[in-house]
């Protein structure tokens, strides 16, 4: 059921952002008098789930057709709508413009006055920019629209009693589970989720860390500290505590499986170091990645001692039964007026956007190309069970990414037409057809080869989890 909760919503997200991207392309060609032939939620490769377009006045409808039926050439004029079956994205067929279709034979004519060529460079570069922009401002909405309706959850450090669970690999900074961060280069911690992002992808310098015994220290750490920790796998630095120390299940053939951690066993010693907390878990198997470790389970009232393999990772493919947060009373959620949801949107919406162009530059690391993922992995991105405010946070987060990945200069996508307006802009000069063509095939083979492997990923994790 899980499964399809997650689907369901990555196809309602999907099916908004990629219709609002498309009439950020199709609103400015009307607007300039370019004709524009179709306009697709989705692909249609062979065949479209169903096509509509209006002619004499009336609409009609074609469904599970392979082509547009020949009557519907009558009035080129009047956009042909479709749904396509193939949900990697969406596209309007501009009259005059080498794009996703292909359509050579319309471009060996005479150019027309209501084609995509003919009009000026600056309303052709107002068109391709449409998509994005309309995709960059809706995140901003969406971000604006959540944090009215639905606040914004705040953490504060001093209200947390039992420290924060920090990742092993900070042990060489004096930095452990229990200890507390209250201020990141001087600025107060507002959540642990924040903290990280300053961490791995803002820079941080300093860190102001208070240990259980109340003294405080000051941390100063590294340049390039966010790719360190990322070639490190050491993520999430931090997070709240709880004591999520019981099996809730076991992922089939891992090391957990088959040194016979089953479902219900509540992990109580590690290398005989006692256990109370899940990070204490996480801290001792990270401890020992790539080596054996002597687990110590409470099994009904018997105590097994298992060995189990820990992943290079610091893993071994279990998952905990969830328990609540030990300081869950320090999580405060603030409501805010329009005006000040407008001001935290805002921050919010530019902090993703930073965030994501930061992190983007571990994509180009054998680790990062690793760990790419497709369809699975977005959604994965949804909750299990349906949320309106995780929906909502998740479609504003994916808005943005598609804002910035449609604006790369690759040839197929908005960012590839541009660099060719700016070219022509510039230069005075259109550039050649032919190059044009040869750009588009190429930038098709290079994004198809990278959703390909994006999804066998997916795929290769789900075949084998260990």
């Amino acid at each position: 059921m899980e499964f399809w909760i997650k689907a369901a919503q990555l196809f309602l997200s999907l099916a908004i952002l990629v219709t609002l991207h498309e009439l950020g392309h199709f609103l400015p060609a009307r607007l300039f008098k370019t004709r524009v032939e179709k306009f697709y939620l989705f692909f249609n490769p062979w065949f479209s789930l169903f096509r509509t377009k209006k002619l004499k006045g009336k609409r009609v409808f074609s469904w599970l057709s392979k082509e547009s039926p020949k009557d519907w050439e009558s009035e080129p004029n009047n956009t042909e709508w479709g749904l396509g079956w193939l949900p990697l994205g969406g596209y309007v067929k501009i009259a005059g413009m080498i794009d996703e279709s292909m359509d050579k034979e319309q471009l060996d004519k005479p150019a027309e006055s209501w084609e995509f060529r003919s009009k000026p460079a600056w309303q052709r570069l107002i068109i391709m920019v449409g998509g994005v922009t309309v995709n960059l401002v809706l995140g901003f909405l969406i971000y604006i629209g959540v944090v009215f309706f639905w606040g914004k959850e705040e953490i504060k450090a001093s209200d947390i009693k039992h420290g924060l669970a920090v990742h092993a690999y900070l042990a060489k900074y004096n930095i452990q589970s229990g200890d507390n961060i209250i201020e990141v280069d001087g600025n107060p911690v507002i959540s642990p989720n924040e903290l990280n992002k300053e961490v791995l992808l803002r820079d941080a310098k300093v860190l102001t860390v208070q240990h259980p015994n109340g003294s405080k220290q000051q941390v100063e750490l590294p340049d390039d500290f966010g790719k360190i920790l990322f070639q490190e796998g050491a993520f999430p630095l931090f997070s709240m505590r709880h004591k999520s120390t019981q099996v809730d299940s076991v992922i089939a053939n891992t090391a957990a499986f088959k040194a016979g951690v089953k479902k219900g066993d509540k992990i109580i010693f590690i290398d005989e170091k006692p256990i109370e907390y899940f990070d204490e878990i996480q801290a001792a198997l990270y401890l020992k990645k790539g080596k054996s470790t002597e687990i110590r389970v409470l099994r009904n009232a018997d105590t097994v001692s298992l060995k189990a393999a820990v992943k290079e990772d610091g893993t071994i493919g279990f998952a905990p039964k969830p328990t609540g947060i030990v300081d869950s009373a320090a999580i405060k959620r603030v409501n805010y007026s329009l005006g000040e949801s407008i001001s935290v949107g805002m921050v919010t919406g530019v902090n993703t956007l930073g965030d994501y162009v930061s992190q983007f530059k571990f994509v180009f690391t054998k680790k990062g190309a690793g760990q790419m993922g497709g369809f699975a992995a977005i959604g994965n991105m949804f909750p299990p069970m349906w949320d309106w405010q995780q929906f909502w946070l998740t479609t504003a987060f994916l808005s943005i990414i598609l804002a910035f990945m449609n604006i790369l200069p690759i040839p197929a996508l908005d960012g590839g037409h541009v660099v060719f307006l700016i070219y022509e802009m510039i230069t005075g000069r259109e550039p050649n057809k032919k190059v044009l063509e040869y750009a588009q095939y190429a930038g098709m083979i290079l994004l198809l080869t990278l959703v390909v492997y994006a999804n066998f990923n997916d795929l290769f994790r789900w075949l084998f989890p260990n």
